[in-house]
């Protein structure tokens, strides 16, 4: 059985396409950064509990390498760094039943966590101080927006009741701060699954912050709670990380045509067999990618969301085109079950700054 390393491109260089705004699959190793406050007097328990997670982590497939680093400045404050061998097998872990779990006893000693992922596009190094290994040929051209979902099950025969109390609800303040603001958010349902997915300019956490706290929202989510398959407290602290980081749908690849456009927008949801959630999201990220160079392809937006083995494809068509869900046959032999459209449930945009 391949490896999630082995299932992803294996260059370490690649072109890229100035059309691809997002990608976790460039081929280049990632580095992730763990920004720590521990609480006071938590120290040592901190550094017992890194321990733990330090061999535990160096067992994972992809992992190279950490570092653990303390402020200067300010002893609470703490820095763990680590670098993978790419982004897929990091995110594999990441999002597991298992990353979950090895985490917990970091909980008790922390006020706050903040996790960045980059990808090493240049590094100095080598017999010469001065020498640079090019690890990608180009940096991504971004667009300003972070791209999120958060996915969850409701208890089958309550469908109807949980549409219509998540289309029931009034938009929180778009503005979060000065450099945050909120731009889209789009929700989808299919069975008893549950897509919601947000757009951000800023700083993502912050805005997730933001939007919880609002009464509207958080009344929403009150509302829900008695028809989810995954009981949650949301006034306990650790009920609600466990359940909104099981609940996480990370961006994995986003590219849009040349044209700027909007058009009509559509999720896809497509059902992995075991253990090809990633391969999945890959291929398709494959063929989006090639799409993106034909002038008449009706795909003018395409963002893949995955986790595990929920692959969602969000997607902006040219007004009046209909999202085909034949698989091609590259998919088809990763695919547990037919590709369905799924049911826009609301769709809301902030107005512009």
């Amino acid at each position: 059985m391949t490896t999630i390393s082995e299932q992803v491109s294996e260059q370490l260089t690649r072109p890229v396409s100035k059309r691809v705004s997002q990608s976790v699959f460039d081929g280049s190793r990632l580095r992730v950064v763990l920004l720590v406050d521990v609480n006071d007097g938590a120290q040592q328990e901190f550094l017992e509990a890194y321990e733990q997670l330090c061999n535990q982590v160096a067992q994972v497939p992809g992992h190279v390498s950490d570092q653990l680093c303390q402020s200067i400045e300010n002893p609470s404050q703490w820095l763990i760094t680590s670098e993978w061998e790419s982004a897929p097998p990091f995110l594999a872990w990441v999002n597991s039943e298992e990353h979950v779990e090895m985490v917990k006893p970091l909980h008790n000693c922390v006020r706050d966590t903040r996790s960045l992922r980059f990808h090493v596009v240049r590094e100095t190094g080598g017999p010469s101080a001065d020498a640079v290994r090019v690890l990608q040929a180009d940096p991504r051209m971004g667009d300003g927006v972070i791209r999120h979902a958060l996915t969850f099950t409701v208890r089958p025969g309550s469908e109807a009741e949980v549409a219509r109390i998540l289309a029931d609800y009034a938009s929180p303040q778009a503005r979060v701060d000065d450099s945050t603001r909120l731009c889209r958010t789009s929700l989808f349902m299919h069975g008893n699954r549950v897509v919601r997915a947000i757009e951000v300019r800023g700083d993502l956490l912050a805005a997730l912050r933001h939007v919880a706290r609002q009464p509207e929202v958080r009344a929403v989510e009150e509302a829900i709670n008695p028809y989810l398959e995954q009981e949650r407290d949301l006034n306990d602290q650790e009920s609600a990380r466990v359940f909104f980081t099981r609940a996480a749908l990370p961006a994995v690849h986003h590219v849009s045509a040349e044209e700027p456009a909007e058009g009509e927008r559509h999720a896809l949801y497509y059902p992995a067999r075991p253990g090809c959630g990633m391969r999945l999201a890959e291929v398709l990220a494959q063929q989006d990618e090639a799409a993106s160079e034909d002038p008449a392809s009706p795909v003018l937006h395409s963002t893949i969301f995955q986790r595990d083995d929920v692959v969602v494809r969000l997607v902006e068509h040219r007004s009046g085109a209909v999202p085909d869900t034949t698989p091609a046959p590259a998919l088809a032999a990763l695919l547990d079950g037919d590709a369905v459209r799924m049911r826009l449930i609301t769709d809301r945009r902030s107005p512009a700054a």
